[in-house]
């Protein structure tokens, strides 16, 4: 959120292509020769039978006629965004084997390789291939492999790729059993809305089925996963299966677990059943004209004053002060302004401090930055009376430094001394401390693709970098309200990207919100669902306000399909939640500037 105008978003993912070339263009990795008994365990690898047995990334595959290098069928796969296209399927193999994969492929950047090999992945790709052109590589299996992934991808922003006749040359496993039950099912420290489980793996497993009362609720690949949208103070009881192609083994023993105590920060914090918060230009004009405190409608549920700024990037040291007479003619006095405040307090209202916005860039680089922010953000708070605080972190405020991949164990300064930082602020405010947070988009839905500088290297490092911050303060954090503006297209839970402005953006990416996701893409680290009364959606008031503003016909779809699961499109949520908690907007001015249009949609709908 900026000052004169719509905020930047940050800038997409860097360039990773040369770091990837070094690390997956490696030369064919040696192994044994398959032997005259072995067979071709790839299914369908002509795509004779279209793409039966193969599952292509953000439906990005299709069977074509032409150009074909066998047969009558072959692979196209279109790169798109932030997808690279890629094909795969889990083949049955024998542990401790030797296997040769192999396919004809045609394009630019073309892909060949193979994941859970048990010993070494490998995979092999072209720069150029104009006509059809042979990749080979051959790996061996491990010792209690069963199962491996092949695969083919392409590369981002290149154009369609080509692939047939892809084969698997190695011995068959011979007749596959139906796994044991898993052993050793546990529980971890459970939330107030989640709980983690871990198991020990059975051999010939390919999958697990996790099960809650009973019911499954979520399949995972690995021997972990998380249960999220669970209710507070809540016993559960959960048992694990194991699954293979011949079958599903029995039930694991079951172990209870009982979720955490909901409330505190981390709940209602006196807010009404649907919110509507917006940031005021207290410190500031912009072309939205200065709007007084004591002028802001009731209809705002929470007003965050818009900035707390650092003295510098790395200082710690927020101030905030109101709009100089010079630049805002009809700012009120600093008493006045205090009485506005206490007033709308008296009202039911909160007022925070929202700490960064485009031009604030803060980052807590060392313990004696994270302390004076403690201390210069409690200034703010006791000066002018305030309830909270709204984490408005923007631009190069947050990135994690590499080697730092996973988001339940950050360890990058700048996010562990943020939220140590918070903590604190929180322990000496109490329960009713008011915690807000408004990232971006490409710090937290980019996260289901992409988290921090990747396994490569070079990925934009602030890629999903908001993830460790809201998880650790998950049980402190009153609301959470991502920008759902300035933004990319995003790839949502269904694998398809999603454009802002309409419906459906809100509706995918709030629902990722509230069904929890596997942070880019590894099922053995899921992000929680939040709790529905955690999560609004943020919009930009006016179409002068930000990219990406949203009729109110469409606000009104979105809310209508979170909701109640009506108006929902081509998007179909993983649930209802008619708890969502409501709206922000970027800003009180704005709407204001719009005649109201934005506030009086959301009276309209919640009957305030």
């Amino acid at each position: 959120m900026e000052r004169s105008g719509p905020p930047l978003r940050p800038s997409g993912l860097l360039a990773a292509f040369s770091a990837v070339v070094l690390a997956t263009g490696a030369l064919l990795a040696t192994a044994p020769a398959a032997g005259a008994a072995d067979a071709d365990l790839a299914r369908n690898g002509g795509f004779e039978a279209g793409l039966d047995g193969w599952s292509c990334s953000g439906g990005s595959g299709a069977a074509v006629s032409t150009p074909v290098h066998g047969g009558s069928s072959a692979l196209k796969a279109t790169p798109a965004g932030s997808d690279n296209a890629r094909c795969s399927q889990t083949v049955t193999v024998k542990p401790d084997s030797a296997y040769t994969l192999s396919a004809w492929v045609q394009g630019s950047y073309v892909y060949l390789g193979a994941t859970g090999t048990g010993i070494t992945d490998v995979s092999t790709w072209t720069q150029s291939a104009g006509a059809y052109k042979q990749l080979t590589t051959t790996f061996r299996t491990g010792p209690s492999t069963t199962s491996v992934t092949v695969y083919t991808h392409g590369w981002y922003g290149t154009p369609a790729y080509y692939a047939d006749d892809l084969t698997l040359v190695g011995p068959g496993a011979g007749p596959v059993a139906v796994p044991a039950a898993p052993a050793g099912l546990r529980a971890g420290t459970a939330t107030a809305s989640s709980v983690p489980l871990s198991w020990t793996a059975s051999a010939g497993a390919t999958g697990y089925r996790v099960y809650r009362n009973g019911t499954k609720i979520l399949d995972a690949t690995g021997t972990s996963a998380t249960v999220t949208g669970l209710a507070a103070s809540t016993a559960y009881s959960f048992q694990v299966t194991a699954v293979n192609a011949a079958g599903e083994s029995a039930k694991s023993g079951a172990v209870s677990a009982t979720t955490a105590a909901g409330g505190g920060g981390g709940g209602d914090a006196g807010l009404p059943a649907h919110a509507l918060v917006g940031y005021l230009h207290s410190s500031f004009a912009n072309g939205s004209g200065y709007t007084r405190m004591a002028d802001v409608p009731a209809s705002w549920d929470v007003i965050n004053l818009a900035f707390g700024e650092p003295t510098s990037v790395t200082s710690g040291d927020i101030r905030f002060s109101l709009c100089p007479v010079a630049e805002c003619p009809g700012v009120e006095t600093e008493a006045e302004f205090k009485a506005a405040v206490k007033a709308k307090q008296a009202a039911g209202k909160k007022v925070l401090i929202s700490i960064g916005g485009q031009n604030g860039q803060v980052q807590l680089a060392s313990t004696a930055g994270r302390d004076t922010f403690v201390t210069s953000v409690s200034k703010i708070i006791d000066t002018y009376g305030l309830d909270g605080l709204d984490i408005d972190f923007e631009g190069h405020s947050l990135s994690l430094a590499t080697g730092d991949t996973d988001f339940r164990s950050p360890t990058t300064p700048v996010i562990v001394n943020l939220i140590s930082a918070v903590k604190t602020l929180k322990a000496k405010y109490g329960d009713d401390f008011v915690l807000t947070m408004a990232p971006e988009t490409f710090f937290v839905q980019l996260g289901y693709q992409y988290y921090g500088s990747g396994p490569w290297g070079g990925q934009d490092p602030r890629a999903g970098a908001y993830l460790p911050v809201i998880h650790a303060l998950r049980d402190d954090l009153t609301l959470l309200h991502v920008q759902d503006y300035n933004s990319g297209s995003i790839m949502g839970l269904d694998n398809q990207y999603h454009s802002m402005g309409g419906a459906d953006f809100h509706i995918a990416m709030t629902d990722m919100l509230l069904t929890g996701f596997p942070v880019a893409g590894d099922q053995s680290r899921v992000f929680p669902a939040l709790r529905p009364e955690q999560v609004a959606f943020g919009l930009p008031a006016s179409t002068q306000a930000g990219n990406g503003h949203t009729s109110p016909a469409e606000v009104t779809k979105a809310l209508n399909c979170l909701t109640k699961k009506t108006d929902c499109g081509t998007y179909q949520t993983h649930g209802t939640w008619s708890g969502l908690r409501g709206l922000m907007t970027w800003s009180i001015n704005w709407d204001r500037f719009n005649n109201w249009e934005f506030s009086k949609n959301f009276d309209a709908y919640f009957g305030g």
